[in-house]
């Protein structure tokens, strides 16, 4: 049996990363961050523009890239992405899953169907792209999945659960994977990543319940805006540290370790404590 500690030394230099949600944020910051560690990338998102901006600038840094246009709600799309990763750069050593929407409102408030679009991307696309690739990423002497959860498959917040539930999805089904393919002596590892407040635009394109009026809507939209607050290029600079040590789980931004330790120390009584303080920062916006 394999153990964190007895996975194989590996560097990232050379090695070809694919990144889901590549076009902006967490994932477009990454990119560039792993370019420039001499990592080459394939690179997916929605947003065709989005994603060629992320690709030339990772170009000047000396990656050779290839990119996909296609929603990772899309079984087929995913199921033909490695193939084509394949073809363009022979092997792939990272796959980071790191696409992925919001959706605010109390459970009752919110429409089936938009749980059910939330889950399609946050954890089916995760887990659909993980099995896809990891005949891939297994044929490589030491290879790393990347899941990127939130700080929310920690601390469950009122009025994030669809949210939560997938976060917490993304969680499970990442820390079970890792001890799998340690009994079974593979080289994959599996590191999960929990961000905090990461200045990206997820609050502003999360989709709301319905029942919201347009007043409460701006609301609920700048104060969550107004909390994320940690630069994307420092959160992927924490991530990359992350793989390449090969690391089972990280913490991205002091909230998220602050908010890890609160519901360490009270697991059932945590949000007692960090409900109302993150409450009087969302009525100050921040």
């Amino acid at each position: 049996m394999l153990d964190r500690m007895a996975l194989a030394p590996w560097t990232l230099h050379g090695g070809v990363a694919a990144i889901t949600g590549a076009g902006s944020g967490i994932g477009a910051a990454l990119a560039l961050e792993l370019a420039g560690r001499g990592m080459h990338l394939a690179l997916a998102d929605l947003r065709a523009d989005a994603l060629e901006d992320t690709a030339r600038a990772a170009r000047a840094r000396g990656a050779t890239v290839s990119t996909d246009v296609f929603d990772v709600a899309d079984r087929a799309a995913c199921g033909q992405w490695p193939a084509r990763v394949l073809a363009a750069h022979g092997r792939v050593t990272v796959l980071v899953n790191n696409a992925g929407v919001a959706l605010g409102g109390d459970f009752t408030a919110v429409d089936e169907a938009d749980f059910d679009w939330l889950m399609a991307i946050n954890v089916e696309a995760v887990v659909r792209l993980s099995r896809h690739f990891l005949p891939l990423l297994a044929r490589e002497p030491a290879a790393q999945l990347v899941n990127v959860s939130s700080i929310f498959g920690i601390i469950a917040p009122p009025g994030q659960t669809a949210y939560c539930a997938s976060k917490f999805a993304v969680r499970g089904f990442s820390e079970a994977l890792r001890h799998e393919l340690a009994h079974a002596g593979s080289p994959v590892g599996v590191t999960v990543v929990h961000p905090g407040g990461v200045r990206t635009g997820i609050a502003v394109r999360a989709r709301l319940a319905r029942v919201l009026t347009p007043e409460q809507r701006a609301v609920a939209e700048g104060g969550w805006q107004a909390v994320l607050t940690l630069p994307p290029e420092a959160a992927a600079r924490t991530i990359a540290d992350a793989i390449a040590r090969r690391a089972p789980r990280v913490l991205v931004g002091a909230d998220a370790k602050l908010a890890a330790w609160l519901h360490w120390l009270l697991p059932v009584r945590y949000w007692s404590v960090l409900g109302p303080a993150l409450a009087a920062r969302l009525r100050r916006g921040g």
